[in-house]
C-alpha cells in the first residue's frame, strides 16, 4: 500500500480500520481498569498486594516497548495488533477464569504488555499510511480515540456487572479486545519491498540508540518532562478536592467534566499542529497545565477547583496525540517502530516519575508544595519543547515552467 497524496486523502476513508481497534482496545482497558484491585482483593490479596496487581499494567508496558518495536519491524504492524489482540485476549482469560491469584496477576501483566505492541504498531501504521501534510491530525484522532474507549469503558462495564457481577466486566473487555483483533486482521498490510524489509531486519536497538543518542537526550527529555506533568493531573485534582473537604462525588465530578473537555479537543489540536507546526500546540499546552498547578493551591471550593480542572483538560487535550507526532516526525523511515518503542520509553518513564514526585514533595514539605514543584515541571517542559522540538522541513521547491518564476514563499510541511 503506498502513501496517498494530502489531496487524495481523507481520515474518514480509514476510519473503521484506523480507529475502530483502538477505540475497543481503549474500551476494553476502560472496562477493567476499576475493578483490578478488586477482583485482586477477592482473591485473597492484601491491599500491597492489589496496588502492585493493579501496576502490573504500566510494568508491562514499560517492560514490552522496546520488544514491541522490534517486533512490529520484524513481522510488521497489521501482524503485531492481531498478536497484541490475542495475547490481550489470553490474558483476559486468565482473569475471568478462576485461578489463584498469581495467575490473575500474569494475566494483568499481559493485558499491559499487549497494550504496547497494540499502541506502537498502531502508530507506526498511522505514521506510514497518512500523508504527512496530515499526520497530526491523524496521530490526534488515535489518541483521542482510545481516550472515548477509556471514557466509555467504565460505564458499560458498571451496567454489565449490575447484572452479572465483578467478573463480567473483563467480558466486556474480552469482547471488546476480539473486535479491535478482526478490524486489525482485515488491516491492510503496508506495501514495503523487499529492500526495506532486508534494512529493517537489521535494524538494533542499539544501533539506534547510538545513531540518535543526542535526539533522546534532548527531546527525550522534554517528552519526560511532558508525560510526568500528564499523568500527575490524574492524581492531584482528587488530592486537592479532599484536601479542601469536597465529598468523593463532587471530586468525581469535577475529575470527569475536566476529563470530558479533554476528549472533545483532540481533532482540534492536531489540525493546528499540522497548519502551524508541533511547537503551537506542544509549548501552550504544556505552559497552561503547569499554570493550572500553580493556581490549583488558591482553590477552596467547588467552583473554583472546577475552574482550574477545566482549564488542566483544555490545556491537556489541545496536546493530544503530540507525543506520538513528535515521534513520528523525528523517527526514521527504516526501523521505524524500533525507534518508536525506544521513544515510549521516555514517555511511560515519565508517566511513572510524575505522581513520585508530588508524592515526595508532599511528604517532604506539603500538598500544595507538591503541586507548585508539579507546576514548574510543567514550565520546564515548555521550556524543553521550544528549545528542542525540530524546525519544520521545507522541502525544495519544485521547478517552475520556463518562463514562469517560483515563488520563494511556498510553505514547507510541517
Amino acid at each position: 500500500m503506498t502513501r496517498p497524496d494530502a489531496d487524495e486523502f481523507r481520515l474518514r476513508d480509514i476510519a473503521v480500520a484506523a480507529y475502530g481497534p483502538s477505540v475497543l482496545f481503549g474500551l476494553a482497558e476502560g472496562a477493567m481498569l476499576p475493578v483490578i484491585t478488586l477482583s485482586a482483593l477477592e482473591r485473597g490479596a492484601s491491599v500491597s498486594t492489589a496496588a502492585f496487581i493493579a501496576a502490573l499494567i504500566g510494568i508491562g508496558s514499560i517492560l514490552t516497548n522496546i520488544p514491541s518495536g522490534v517486533l512490529a519491524t520484524r513481522i510488521g504492524e497489521r501482524r503485531s495488533m492481531v498478536v497484541a489482540a490475542a495475547v490481550s485476549a489470553i490474558g483476559l482469560l486468565l482473569c475471568i477464569l478462576p485461578f489463584g491469584l498469581w495467575v490473575y496477576g500474569l494475566g494483568v501483566f499481559l493485558i499491559g504488555s499487549a497494550s504496547s505492541v497494540f499502541s506502537l504498531a498502531r502508530q507506526s501504521y498511522l505514521t506510514e499510511r497518512v500523508p504527512v501534510a496530515m499526520r497530526a491530525r491523524a496521530l490526534s484522532t488515535l489518541g483521542g480515540s482510545m481516550r472515548v474507549g477509556v471514557f466509555a469503558g467504565p460505564f458499560i462495564g458498571a451496567a454489565v456487572m449490575h447484572y452479572y457481577g465483578i467478573a463480567s466486566a473483563y467480558v466486556v473487555a474480552l469482547v471488546a479486545v476480539i473486535g479491535a483483533g478482526a478490524i486489525a486482521y482485515g488491516v491492510p498490510d503496508l506495501d514495503n519491498s523487499a529492500h526495506d524489509r532486508a534494512a529493517a531486519a537489521s535494524v538494533t536497538t542499539r544501533g539506534m540508540l547510538r545513531r540518535y543518542w543526542r535526539l533522546f537526550l534532548t527531546l527525550g527529555t522534554a517528552i519526560v518532562l511532558l508525560s510526568a506533568i500528564r499523568q500527575t493531573r490524574q492524581v492531584v485534582i482528587p488530592l486537592w478536592a479532599h484536601h479542601i473537604g469536597l465529598s468523593s462525588s463532587a471530586a468525581s465530578m469535577i475529575y470527569g467534566i475536566a476529563g470530558a473537555i479533554d476528549a472533545a479537543t483532540f481533532y482540534p489540536a492536531g489540525k493546528v499542529m499540522d497548519r502551524y507546526g508541533r511547537r503551537a500546540v506542544a509549548v501552550p499546552c504544556t505552559a497552561l497545565m503547569g499554570l493550572s498547578f500553580l493556581l490549583m493551591p488558591l482553590t477552596h471550593g467547588f467552583t473554583t477547583l472546577m475552574l482550574v480542572a477545566l482549564l488542566m483538560g483544555t490545556a491537556n487535550g489541545i496536546g493530544s496525540g503530540i507525543v506520538m507526532t513528535l515521534g513520528a516526525d523525528v523517527s526514521p523511515s527504516v526501523g521505524r517502530p524500533t525507534f518508536l518503542g525506544l521513544w515510549r520509553e521516555f514517555a511511560d518513564a515519565g508517566t511513572g516519575i510524575g505522581p513520585v514526585v508530588l508524592s515526595t514533595v508532599t511528604a517532604a514539605w506539603t500538598l500544595g508544595g507538591g503541586v507548585i514543584v508539579s507546576g514548574a515541571i510543567g514550565f520546564a517542559a515548555a521550556a524543553a519543547l521550544w528549545r528542542w522540538i525540530p524546525a519544520p522541513r521545507r522541502p525544495e521547491p519544485e521547478p517552475a515552467p520556463s518562463g514562469v518564476r517560483a515563488d520563494p514563499r511556498r510553505p514547507g510541511d510541517t
